[in-house]
């Protein structure tokens, strides 16, 4: 199986910044598209950010200047660099890939989410 761990939530004051980290682990071959989503209190999920394979990355509106996502592909880790936070930002963020895992029978495509992590940006 595939396993994404997200770490560096936390609390914030308004205008402070934090960094997101997704690491995965498993028997993976190769990943493709990863993303951050969030949800915030009584709201949807709502996707933030992606990176392609290919290094194209896409951002939701309401944080395009003010997030940045980035991969360490040796790592197997995909961060989200957030700057001058808002209390509209604060949320549960969750990451989750295109993965092609070995498997004993051959390659396999899964899509794992990880189990959230939780941003508050209160003062």
């Amino acid at each position: 199986q595939v396993q994404l761990v997200e770490s560096g939530g936390g609390l914030v004051q308004p205008g402070g910044s934090l960094t997101l980290s997704c690491v995965a682990s498993g028997n993976i071959f190769s990943i493709d598209d990863v993303g951050w989503h969030r949800q915030a209190p009584g709201k949807q999920r709502e996707l933030v950010a992606r990176i392609s394979k290919s290094d194209g990355s896409f951002y939701a509106d309401s944080v395009k200047g003010r997030f940045t996502i980035s991969k360490d592909n040796a790592a197997n880790a995909v961060y989200l660099q957030m700057n001058n936070l808002s209390p509209e930002d604060t949320a549960v963020y969750y990451c989750v890939a295109d993965v092609v895992m070995v498997g004993v029978s051959g390659l396999y495509n899964l899509r794992p989410w990880g189990q959230g992590i939780q941003v508050t940006v209160s003062s």
